[in-house]
Parts: structure tokens; sequence; C-alpha cells
């Protein structure tokens, strides 16, 4: 039985009054009711470029751009001018306070030229101390752990823990550039976390992973890690986050994500053709930007400015906290903080609620970003006949420009777009809004299939405002943009989606299957049948799986062995078979592919959606059906596949692939 949750958002006001801080302290704080928040009050924040630490000569290489880059945590006025500011983590460059932001500067790659970057956890006060979380940990799922307290008693990192507490200890990073064509030692693996280099870590905590690598294996500097990435794919929008295991939900939440724009070679178009100029080092104050970088994402707050995000599992089920009443993990096998999905009741563009940005009445080239934990996006302008001009996704330019009147994009998703104001007289203002469901998407029409997004706060993004043309526009949009050459395929690779309810629990329900409020345990009582009283409690997990030879989907947990070992320079399709109830955007890492079609299962293939027709990392995998993608795998090492709905890839949803034979990855593998 799967419970899909709709208006999540509007119980908040109702369940959340008592929280407990990262330290453990039961404290009162009130949700800061989204319709107060003043609309298009501030303007829109255009990330510059993130500063370099200089440049590394590497005898019989070209030049490569050096990076130092820390994580830490500051304050940042999210919500207008009168709120309070907001405590965030985010990226900034090592010993430069005032390129700290969120989201961060944006790092600017160059065609073929490589880039080394010193990643650095600074997540310590002024004393040297780690940080606690600012975000509720749920020590129960499996994840980075760097107590070593595993539930099944064998002290270790990585694993899933017991205690219902809330982790109060230092905070793992790993950042992972998603997207990017890199070796599996740069790509930010789950399990090569590392904790800051805090005077006061307890000596029994872990300070690292299980696998954590580093390019430069000379490096020994702690809370450090040093990854190269070598800009040998084509031009495109990537982006930077967190992606520590069981916690990246939390970890991206609080900040931690930025813009990696790679420019140059074949598949860019040459410079001055688009809108332009984009944010550079080096710039002056005042300059016009033409092409802006915009990440969406949903937040909520307290009234003191503070992030709200659920500390118990109630919030997922609409109910309060002592109306689920069940057993938890240990007693069960149900979690008691982690929640399947989490919507919010606040638009934030660019680290600001409901921004505006000036613009004449010309072309923009605006790279939109998906950022939302759980949250499709189906953005439009209110302006009738003004459209996107789609011109790339997240693998590049398209081969041409696809003209749409709205733009589904599910999380982690890119769409490089141009919007022609010209059409707009200075004093007039263009709202973009967003139609995308307040709750799971599946697919379907808005309004239609599903509710869109309520209109007064999560329906409304960000305000256009038309000012005096200031120089004549002379950017074009080509009508041949790239050339896509299809791949060829020689292996076709059957994985599934799948969702799991709990073994041990069962819930009372109505005629129609729901749980009863408040939700009980059936005393006794186990799952599938319930004893004709109820049905079992959940989802408990999210997972990735095979297929059997009937067809059937063999779900598999993130520790299992790996069973997707594409051979090293192979291209193989991808067949995801989606047997849960909604849409899951699932991210391939290495690997730009293409999408080959969709199937109904039971039906007939229909064509991939016109804006898919170019190379990406993430596609939208839809409920009941079959989601075809085809790669080229040519980099050996241990990668993972996920969904990123952050929810579900904390909690199981997340698989290691291997690339090669056994002896190139560090971790058993199931040979077909």
């Amino acid at each position: 039985m799967r419970y899909r949750k709709a208006g999540l958002i509007a119980v908040l006001a109702a369940i959340i009054v008592m929280t407990t801080s990262s330290l453990g302290v039961a404290q009162m704080k009130m949700p800061l009711d989204p319709t107060t928040i003043p609309k298009y009050a501030d303007p829109l924040i255009i990330p510059p470029a993130m500063p370099r630490a200089g440049k590394i000569k590497v005898k019989g290489e070209k030049n490569i751009d050096y990076y130092e880059i820390e994580v830490v945590q500051f304050d940042q006025q999210i919500l207008p001018a009168g709120f309070p500011l907001t405590t965030v983590w985010s990226y900034g460059a090592l010993g430069q306070p005032w390129t700290r932001n969120y989201p961060a500067f944006t790092i600017e790659a160059k065609y073929n030229r490589p880039l080394r970057v010193k990643w650095i956890n600074n997540l310590v006060d002024p004393g040297g101390n780690y940080l606690p979380h600012l975000l509720p940990v749920d020590q129960t799922l499996h994840w980075a752990n760097p107590p070593k307290d595993c539930i099944d008693g064998n002290p270790r990192t990585d694993c899933r823990g017991s205690s219902q507490d809330f982790y109060t200890g230092p905070v793992p990073i790993i950042t992972h550039v998603h997207g990017a064509h890199v070796g599996p030692e740069s790509d930010g693996y789950p399990e090569a976390w590392y904790l800051p280099n805090a005077n006061n870590i307890p000596p029994d905590y872990a300070t690292r992973g299980t696998l954590f690598d580093q390019y430069d294996r000379t490096n020994t500097e702690p809370g450090t890690a040093v990854f190269q990435y070598p800009n040998d794919q084509r031009a495109t929008t990537l982006w930077y986050h967190d992606h520590s295991l069981g916690i990246t939900r939390l970890n991206v939440y609080a900040g931690p994500a930025g813009f990696y724009l790679l420019r140059g070679g074949d598949a860019d178009l040459k410079e001055g053709v688009l809108p332009g100029p984009a944010p550079a080092l080096g710039d002056q104050p005042g300059m016009k930007y033409y092409e802006i970088p915009i990440v969406v994402q949903d937040r909520s707050f307290y009234t003191d400015g503070s992030l709200f995000y659920p500390d118990n599992r109630a919030f997922f089920e609409g109910v309060t906290p002592d109306q689920l009443l069940i057993d938890f993990i240990p007693d069960s096998d149900v979690s008691p903080i982690w929640n399947p999905e989490a919507f919010f009741n606040t638009m934030v563009v660019n680290g600001r609620t409901w921004p505006y940005l000036n613009v004449e009445p010309r072309k923009y080239r605006l790279r939109l970003l998906n950022g939302c934990n759980s949250r499709f996006l189906i953005l439009k302008l209110n302006q009738m006949g003004l459209p996107f001009q789609v011109i790339g996704t997240e693998g590049g330019f398209l081969a041409a420009p696809v003209t749409l009147d709205q733009l589904l994009i599910g999380p982690a998703e890119r769409m490089d777009v141009v919007v022609d104001f010209s059409g707009f007289s200075p004093g007039q203002q263009i709202i973009m809004e967003n139609i995308g469901p307040d709750e799971p998407f599946g697919g379907g029409i808005p309004g239609t299939d599903f509710p869109v997004a309520d209109p007064a706060t999560t329906g409304q993004v960000m305000a256009f405002n038309v000012v005096p043309l200031t120089a004549p526009d002379i950017s074009v949009v080509p009508a041949t943009l790239s050339t896509i050459m299809p791949l060829v395929a020689t292996n076709t690779r059957q994985v599934s989606l799948n969702e799991e309810e709990s073994l041990v629990v069962c819930v009372y329900a109505d005629a129609d299957g729901e749980p009863t409020v408040p939700i009980t345990q059936i005393p006794g009582v186990l799952p599938p049948d319930c004893g004709g009283q109820g049905v079992p409690f959940g989802p408990t997990a999210a997972l990735l799986g095979t297929l059997d030879a009937s067809g059937s989907p063999v779900p598999q947990l993130w520790a299992s062995d790996v069973t997707e070992n594409p051979a090293l320079n192979s291209t193989e399709v991808w067949e995801i078979y989606n047997f849960t109830e909604d849409a899951h955007p699932i991210h391939l890492h290495l690997v730009q592919f293409q999408v080959v079609d969709r199937q109904p299962m039971g039906g007939l293939p229909y064509p991939r959606e016109v804006w898919e027709t170019g190379f990406k990392d993430t596609v939208i995998a839809y409920p009941g059906e079959i989601t075809r993608v085809k790669a080229q795998f040519d980099i050996a090492g241990l990668y993972v596949w996920h969904c990123h709905i952050l929810e579900h890839e904390d909690n199981e949803m997340m698989r290691p692939y291997c690339v090669g034979g056994q002896d190139t990855c560090p971790v058993p593998i199931a040979m077909p």
C-alpha cells in the first residue's frame, strides 16, 4: 500500500511548535507563515565566479586551475530585509569570507583544461570545535555513521544505527560535481566522506569513510580531499553539492551547492552569439549580465529565520507526533525521523525568497536548475505568448532549439533556455509560476491529474521587472546548435525502482485502505495481510534493484553486491522499470546518456520528449513504465546510480555500480 500524502506543507503550522536543537535541548519554535513574506521585494542574487587559489604547472600537461574551497557556516539574509537572518552552510574560497554565499559562487571551467580543487570541511566554530548539524540526523538509516554505532553490533563506518536520538557529532561531507566525466577517486563517492579537522573529535570516531580516496594521494591534511576534473566533455551546465551517505538530503538542504559551468570545445557556440555575458573573474561593479544561472529550491522557515526540516515521521503522515502510535527502530523496521518525501512552503531562488530580476526588453539566457529535495517543478511565464526556447539540458546543447510554453524539471535536472522580453515595455512585470504539485509527482496534466502548487506561495517563483534597454541586443539563437551523434549499444540491462513497506508494523485502516487517525499499530499482527484489520505501514524505504527471469523486481540494498558492472568502453541500454506509484529522477554518475524512449508495462513504446534529444545525466522515470537510456562507460572504477529525490537517495534508493572487472572496484560484485 502506497500512501500519497497531499498538501504536507499545509500541516506545518499545526504540527511544528516544539523542536529539538542540534544540541538536544528542547525549545519552542514557531513556523513562519509564508503568506506573511513579501514577494518580489529583493533583487535576485547572481552568483559571481569562484576565485582561484592559483595555477599548477604540471610537466608535459596544460596548466591546471587550482581552487581551495571550504564548506563553512554563516548567516545570510534569505528572507526579505526586516526578517531575521538564516544560518546556512555553503562553499566559499578558503580565507575569503566575501565569497561565502548560498548558493555558492560559480566554478567557471574550460574544455580540456583540468581543474583541481582542495575541498575543505571547515564546519568548525571560531575556537576550532566542530559544529553540529543544523538539521535532525536520523541515525537509524544506513548512513556515514562516524561513531561506528552499528545496529548489528559490529563497529564500523557506513552502517545503519539503532539510536533514535538526533546525531550531535561532527558532520561528514564529500563533494560531487553532478554530471562530471571524472575518475572514481574524484567523483565524490558517498562512502568517501571526511570530518572537519576539529579540536574535539571524540577519539573513538572515524574521521573518514570506508572508501575515502582522492586524486592527490600525497595530501595528508586532515579534513580535506583533493579532486581533479579533466573537463573533457561537452560544454554544459553542471553543479556541485554534498553527497555524504545517508545525510545528503540534510547537507544539501542546509545550503552547500553551486553551479559548475563548462565552456568551450566543438560542442559550444562562439562567444557573443547567445545572450551574454555571464559573471566572470575580474568583473567590475555594475556589470550587466544577460546569461544568468538560476537555482530554484523550496524551503520552510521558523519565525527566528532558521531553516525548518521535519524532525519526525509524523510530518509525512500529516499528523502530529502524538498521533503516530507505532514502534520505531530498533523495535521495528520504521525509522523515526526520516520522511519519504518533504515539501516546503516557500520558494527560494538563488538564495532569496521570491526575488525579482530587472530585465531589459531583449533576450536573456537562463540556466535553470531544480535544486529541490523532492519537488518536481513545472515552470511557466504568466504572459501569454512568452515561451521558453530550450537550447540545452544536462549534457549541453540540443541539436536545435525547442520552443515550450512550460518546463517540466525534475530534481537535479537542468534546462538551458532563452527568454525574449523584447515585446514588453518598461514597467511591465512577468511572473515565473510553478504549476507542479505540492506532493509526489506521478506525471500527467497540471490541474487535471493533480492539483497545482498553492498559487499564493509555491505556485509563484520569481518576477521579471522590465526596465529600459541600455544597448542593442545583437544576440541570436541559431537554428542549429550542435551535432548529436547517436550512441550504438551492444548490451541491454534491466533495473528496477521499488518501494518497501514494513515487514513488522501493521496499522489500522479504513475501508479505502488509508490509515485511520491516530495512526495506531495493531498489536500482535504482522504484515502482509494484517489480520484483515489494516495495512502494512509504509513506505519504509525506496530501493533500486534488478529483475528476475519472470520480469518481477528484485530489490537490492545499498550494501548488496554490485549487480551493474558494465565492461570498460561498452555502450549499454538501461531499461528502468518503475514499480512504484511516483515518478523518480534517476541519475547515473560518470556518464551523459541519451534517452531512447518510454514504454508502459504491457504497452507500446512512445518517443522521448522533444527536449530530451540531446545528452542528459538525469531522467524522469514514470510510474508503471519502462524508461530506456543508453550510455558509454569509458572510465573504470566504482560509481553510483540513484534517485535524485534526496529523501529516497538517503534511504536505500542508491546503488553502487562498477565499470570494468572486479579488480577495478573495492567491493564485492555479483557477476552475471
